[in-house]
């Protein structure tokens, strides 16, 4: 039997996908690309977004159209979120959600039996333990995304992920500490920690994310460990002191802003002000040589002015991040913000969305050139092209070079000769 995943959205998803590929392969299951001919074709639906929406929907059809006969799965956070919309997909032959992930195996053998359509959708609850999934392998072979948190009690107004994915709970020590083994034993080097909320790691209990990072850096065999992205507010004084400390830690700090304005923070239900922020970034970049920290920042919030954008714009180009991810604001149904309606028109947003790209982009290009002739350390993960190999920095700077030798999985020092804006990528020399 053939198994195929098609998977939308975060690193979350991304390392639920891994865990239930192995599930299947561990019972018999060969594990195909998506463009390959397979009996079993799984969708992992993102819901952050309508647009995310839309996208599961097209590709629950487009893959029953090409294959008739195949069975498809339909799991993720769109069955979560709204399950009524879920069901009324009738080309998903079983639908799941991110709760019942686990239960992949025994809903395919049950659909093999009755032949019949399967709809099993849980409601997370307040009182949840975190699912006791692991992995012992990752696709990109040298990195891999470990999911350690789950669920989001901060309620931004414009955000759906509480209803898609329930309270914060979190992975034990322990178990973290057996999975990030059994990955290192299989050729893994680094780890990059994962959540939807993923600083409140530990929340209610007696450890927290630097925990975390230790029990990462501790294994031999790994060599650096990542976090993906922060609240500002949940990074505090003993958590930046605290990460400091550890060797193999990476300082790159991916911190959601969404908007340098004031105003407009107060009205997503952000729970800081554009000063704390600021006086967060300078804390980490005094804390640790070399940080970067990279962001998102969102346009055309229900009710932003010109004003709003214009300092939500300087407060971007003020702090400098070494990269930004732009994008206009979706109204999202079910959420608190869209309540209130969607103000600023589509092509306004268009327009805001494009000027802070455009900004942001000259930011980032004068950063990595000012790394031209610089010397630093790549952990090679691929060979890209022949004897083209591709690793990153710990500021997480994609660094390529040529070599006869294959350098995947090694650790090297590089001196940094160019960089290509296009492909946003510096190129070096051993």
């Amino acid at each position: 039997m053939k198994a195929a995943f098609y998977t939308l959205g975060c690193k979350v998803n991304q390392y639920e996908t891994e865990y239930m590929a192995e599930l299947l392969k561990s019972a018999g299951f060969e594990i195909v690309a998506p463009s390959e001919d397979a009996n079993y074709y799984i969708i992992n639906s993102c819901t952050v977004t309508a647009t995310a929406d839309q996208k599961t929907r097209q590709n629950v059809r487009k893959f029953k159209r090409k294959h008739p006969n195949s069975t498809i799965i339909l799991t993720g956070c769109l069955p979560q979120a709204f399950p009524d919309k879920a069901k009324e997909l009738n080309e998903a032959d079983i639908i799941l959600c991110n709760k019942n992930n686990s239960d992949i195996l025994d809903l395919i053998n049950q659909h093999n039996i009755q032949k019949s359509k399967i709809v099993k959708i849980e409601e997370h609850k307040n009182g949840d333990e975190f699912n006791k999934c692991s992995i012992n392998r990752f696709s990109e072979r040298i990195r891999a995304f470990v999911k350690i948190e789950d669920g989001c009690d901060r309620y931004c107004s414009y955000c759906i992920i509480p209803k898609s994915r329930g309270f914060v709970r979190s992975k034990e020590p322990e178990d973290l500490r057996k999975e990030v083994q059994a990955l290192a034993d299989n050729g893994i080097k680094e780890i990059v920690l994962v959540g939807i909320n993923l600083s409140s790691y530990g929340k209610g209990k007696d450890y927290n994310i630097v925990d975390a990072v230790h029990i990462c850096s501790e294994n031999e065999k790994i060599k650096r460990v990542r976090l993906g992205s922060l609240e500002p507010d949940h990074i505090t004084d003993d958590v930046i002191n605290g990460l400091s400390k550890i060797e193999k830690f990476c300082p790159q700090f991916h911190i959601s802003l969404q908007s340098g304005c004031d105003k407009t923070l107060k009205e997503m239900n952000r729970h800081y002000t554009a000063e704390e922020y600021k006086e967060l970034c300078i804390k980490l970049r005094n804390s640790f040589k070399s940080a970067t920290i990279t962001t998102d920042v969102m346009v055309g919030f229900n009710n932003e002015s010109d004003d709003d954008f214009n300092k939500s714009l300087d407060f971007v180009k003020e702090i400098a991040f070494e990269k930004v991810h732009v994008f206009p604001y979706s109204e999202r149904k079910g959420t608190a913000a869209s309540k209130k309606g969607d103000s600023v028109p589509k092509e306004e947003k268009e327009r805001r969305a494009s000027i802070m790209i455009n900004e942001t982009d000259v930011i980032r290009e004068s950063y990595c050139r000012k790394l031209i002739g610089m010397k630093d350390i790549v952990l090679f993960e691929n060979e890209i092209s022949e004897n083209i190999y591709q690793g990153y920095t710990k500021s997480y700077i994609p660094i390529r070079v040529k070599s006869e030798k294959d350098l995947i999985g090694k650790e090297i020092e590089v001196k940094i000769t160019e960089f290509d804006s296009d492909s946003d990528v510096c190129f070096g020399l051993l």
